[in-house]
């Protein structure tokens, strides 16, 4: 059987740990959960809107044109939505991708 606690420090995890207490990399990861999980709460409270409200209540019954009705135009939101946040995601992953390149070339300057 292996044992874990008696790990060898190798280059590569000398290295990891260098990166992670790096200030770069805590901006990086300050900005990703800034985005990220803010986007994941509306994404969910978005999301369950639609099934919590056409199982409980009855305004989304309500005709907006012809036989359309409210819960059509939120169902069709969700997709508007989830494009909307892929664009916002790419757009901000080059600054991400920024920061990661920068974090790359301060270990290799080490």
């Amino acid at each position: 059987m292996h044992d874990v606690t008696h790990v060898k420090q190798t280059d590569s995890t000398r290295s990891a740990e260098a990166i992670v207490e790096s200030q770069t990399f805590h901006k990086l990861m300050r900005e990703k959960n800034r985005f990220i999980v803010p986007s994941i709460i509306f994404s969910l409270i978005f999301y369950f809107t639609l099934p919590i409200s056409t199982s409980y209540f009855t305004f989304l019954n309500i005709p907006v044109a012809g036989d359309i009705t409210w819960a059509w135009v939120l169902a069709f939101a969700q997709f508007f939505m989830t494009w909307m946040f892929c664009v916002m995601y790419s757009r901000r992953a080059r600054r991400f991708d920024e920061l990661v390149t920068a974090i790359k070339r301060e270990e290799d300057d080490r």
